[in-house]
């Protein structure tokens, strides 16, 4: 059984048709990653995935149970975390205050200024854990807005990991960057694929980075499927070529 099952998703705003009919069986694990030109309906689509937009059609099942009527914050409870295309941080706290906060949600502390004497040791070694596993802790003491876009992305992806998911999203992690950003960003991305198994998914326009990491390819164009496979399969598909990779990338 498919660890995230979406079923002929669509997304209509009116008469616009962002997303039609999409469907994506991710194995648990896998990291699969959503492909297509600018306007394809991909965030959208992460949007309907992670119950911040309403479905038109169709069905998202994780781990066996259907989202329907299932709000984004408990789709987080239920092991769903994401970042955004515009890095969400808080830029006037620390690096470690950032960490923090989804570290102590997670926790069930919900935010409370007293924290009980014994979650708070296991509290703060979670944070310094995220810290190390994100290359953090040498900028954990600095303002999250003075940050690069590098780091700030960084920072961005172990909050979503603090919240301890089962299936992580990640909304173009890469875009915006130089070489080494991205080349740095990519490594933390498959640290964390590779030494937790977590699922993740990922939109990303970069196909360095996709080949690099992904075990398979969606790729979307106009709203609708327009191919998936490996690596290989897409880069050999003609359709594709003609409608991202020789073209509209």
């Amino acid at each position: 059984m498919s660890f995230l099952k979406v079923e002929s998703v669509s997304k209509h705003f009116g008469s616009l048709v962002a997303v039609d009919g999409v469907s994506m069986n991710v194995q648990k694990g896998e990291c699969r990653a959503v492909i297509g030109p600018n306007g394809a309906g991909k965030t959208t689509f992460f949007n309907l995935i992670t119950g911040m937009l309403g479905l038109t059609s169709g069905r998202v099942v994780l781990d066996g149970q259907d989202m329907a009527g299932i709000d984004p914050s408990h789709r987080v409870k239920l092991g769903m975390a994401r970042t955004f295309q515009i890095t969400e941080i808080f830029p006037e706290l620390t690096v470690r205050e950032n960490v923090r906060i989804p570290v102590e949600v997670a926790a069930g502390l919900h935010l409370s200024p007293r924290m009980p004497a014994h979650l708070k040791a296991s509290v703060n070694d979670r944070i310094e854990q995220l810290l190390e596993e994100g290359g953090l802790t040498r900028i954990a003491h600095r303002y999250a807005g003075e940050l690069s876009h590098g780091d700030q992305r960084a920072c961005e992806i172990m909050m979503a990991l603090a919240l301890n998911p089962r299936l992580l999203l990640l909304d173009e992690p890469t875009a915006g960057m130089g070489d080494d950003e991205t080349h740095a960003v990519a490594r933390l991305i498959k640290r964390i694929h590779r030494e937790s198994h977590m699922t993740i998914v990922l939109i990303e326009h970069d196909m360095r980075v996709v080949f690099n990491l992904a075990d398979r390819i969606t790729v979307l164009a106009e709203g609708k499927p327009l191919a998936e496979g490996t690596p290989a399969e897409i880069t050999a598909n003609e359709r594709v070529q003609a409608a991202y990779l020789g073209g509209a990338a």
